[in-house]
């Protein structure tokens, strides 16, 4: 995720991560109303395993955001060499725009790191669903701007997908404008 979390403080809940019974999807067969037959005995066991190794790929990568002692480069190691990394760039804040790779993923963490306040950012996650390839996060991220001191609030969705082992997808939705008017100095008032 782009702002849930700095690499001082790792802040990011993991506690919310549902076990695999609790977030298997219902039905793995194809729904009725599409015409196509449900799905065969095999090819639904393989879509359960994919499911089972996102969700194993996601929650290290969760587990590593979270872990203090884990630094940009142990975090970007969860991607692959090539990501597509999409989020709405803004000007006004350092940390928010695409990567392509897992080079660009540590200078998110460590450009994140630089513009905000570790021990007063985070985030918490409030659903984690997995399906094949593709986990989908929803949750609430905070954070204070060291530049300005102002904080920010916003809830985030981040979809990741994972082939071979590696995060190959990331894309965040999230309020970047909050992000950037905690960026943005307050206008010094004139003096008379």
């Amino acid at each position: 995720m782009t702002t849930k979390t700095n690499t001082a403080n790792h802040a990011a809940s993991t506690d919310a991560i549902p076990t695999s019974a609790d977030a298997s999807p219902a039905s793995t067969a194809a729904p009725a109303s599409t015409g196509t037959a449900p799905a065969s005995a095999p090819a639904a066991a393989e879509r359960a395993a994919e499911t089972e190794r996102t969700r194993a790929v996601v929650a290290e990568y969760l587990r590593r955001v979270a872990d203090p002692e884990q630094g940009p480069e142990e975090i970007a190691a969860t991607y692959a060499e090539e990501v597509d990394w999409q989020i709405a760039p803004n000007p006004a804040v350092p940390w928010i725009r695409p990567r392509s790779t897992r080079a660009d993923v540590v200078g998110h963490w460590v450009e994140l790191a630089a513009h905000t306040v570790p021990e007063a950012g985070g985030a918490t996650i409030d659903a984690f669903l997995v399906d094949g390839a593709d986990a989908v996060l929803t949750g609430h991220l905070h954070g204070t701007v060291r530049a300005t001191g102002k904080s920010f609030h916003s809830p985030f969705a981040l979809r990741l997908t994972v082939a071979n082992g590696e995060i190959v997808r990331h894309h965040i939705y999230e309020d970047s404008l909050g992000i950037a008017a905690a960026c943005t100095p307050d206008r010094a008032e004139p003096t008379a």
